[in-house]
This record gives C-alpha cells, sequence and structure tokens, in this order.
C-alpha cells in the first residue's frame, strides 16, 4: 500500500530539504569545527534581515528521505551534523536524530525556539526572534544562546532570554552581518560591563567560506 507523503512528512520521514553541503561551522560554541549542513525549508519567523530568505517557503523544496539525507551526512569524514532552516522544529525530527545516532553521529539543532522540541539533540543553539519568542521548554533545553543584535533594543531583548535558559547555557550576542561595524563596538562595551555574555561572529562570512 502506497504511503503519502504528508504521512511520511508528520512521522519525520521525508522532509523539505533546501540544501546539504559540508563545511566548518562558523558561529557560536562550535566556531571551526567541520560538519554536514541540512537545511529545511519552512519558516514561521520571517525576519527582515535573515541571510536565507529562500528557505521561508517550504513549498519550494519537494520532501526528500531523510534516509538518503543520513546517508549522504555519514559519507564525510566529521561524524556531525547541523540541521537548520528555516525552521527545523516545524517538523517532526525524531527520526532524523535516531538514524543519525545509530550511525554514530553527533547532531547540533539551530533554531529560534518557536516550535515544540522534536528529536534527541547533542547541542542545542537557540536563537530567539521577538516576532515568534521561543516556548519555555526548548529554552530550558538550551545549549547556547545566541541573540542576534541589529540595534540597541535587543540588549534588552537578550535579556529577557538570559532569564528563560538553564543555568548551564552559553550566552552569546552575535551581530547581525549588515551591521555589524556599527554594532560591534556596542557589543563589546555591553560584554565588558556584563562578562556573563561571549561574542559570536560569523567567522565563515569573514573567510568567505560556505
Amino acid at each position: 500500500m502506497e504511503i503519502s507523503i504528508d504521512k511520511l512528512l508528520l512521522e519525520g520521514k521525508v522532509l523539505p530539504v533546501m540544501e546539504e553541503f559540508y563545511t566548518l561551522q562558523g558561529e557560536g560554541f562550535n566556531t571551526g569545527q567541520a560538519a554536514y549542513f541540512i537545511r529545511v525549508g519552512g519558516c514561521d519567523v520571517g525576519c527582515k534581515w535573515c541571510d536565507v530568505k529562500e528557505s521561508w517557503n517550504a513549498t519550494d523544496f519537494p520532501p526528500v528521505s531523510v534516509d538518503l539525507v543520513v546517508e549522504h551526512a555519514a559519507s564525510y569524514p566529521a561524524k556531525a551534523i547541523v540541521v537548520t532552516g528555516g525552521e527545523p522544529l516545524l517538523y517532526n525530527m525524531d527520526y532524523l536524530c535516531s538514524e543519525m545516532h545509530a550511525r554514530g553521529i553527533t547532531i547540533f539543532l539551530e533554531t529560534s525556539g518557536s516550535q515544540p522540541l522534536s528529536g534527541n539533540w547533542d547541542w542545542i543553539c537557540m536563537s530567539p526572534k521577538k516576532d515568534a519568542p521561543p516556548m519555555k521548554e526548548v529554552a530550558q533545553k538550551a545549549s547556547e544562546l545566541k541573540v542576534i543584535i541589529h540595534d540597541n533594543t535587543d540588549f534588552n531583548w537578550a535579556e529577557e532570554n538570559a532569564q528563560l535558559v538553564n543555568p548551564g547555557c552559553i550566552l552569546y550576542m552575535q551581530p547581525e552581518w549588515s551591521r555589524h561595524e556599527a554594532m560591534m563596538p556596542e557589543i563589546i562595551r555591553y560584554i565588558k560591563e556584563n562578562p556573563k555574555w561571549k561574542i559570536s561572529l560569523q567567522s565563515h562570512k569573514y573567510m568567505r567560506i560556505p
């Protein structure tokens, strides 16, 4: 009996994958680490400064087999993957995580935290957005909090979210790329005054790697 795409999507057996690529992690705690990136389509936030706006519309990316994606990831030397978007938690990530772990692959999630958590992750990077605030269950399990600083109002937003995460969560502020020259001095000043925070840079853009 043929199984519908909708059912497979609900089970997490297929996902609307926008792109897959092998590179170095450029941001946050795991900066510099080789990893296989899986970017899924579909976003419930739509930040005006997003640098991957083409990922927003999930219908642009026909669902593909998760088994095939897992085989692609497992073929690379680094046994680490980063699942990003879009917003990965719009989908059931249980199957993807279980299959990756079965192959000894470490799994990192990048999420805004706006959707219920699925999947068993080794590391969760939560980057909250004002238009769709994070859910408490995601914030409590975040390994790192990465707040994008576009203007000075974002410092208050960062502090609000720092109150939601667990005590062991690493706190990062990252300048929004189009305004990094203007905001960098402000972030440096703020962190010097509030040293619980660290700075994260989009090092892949400085190095001009994908």
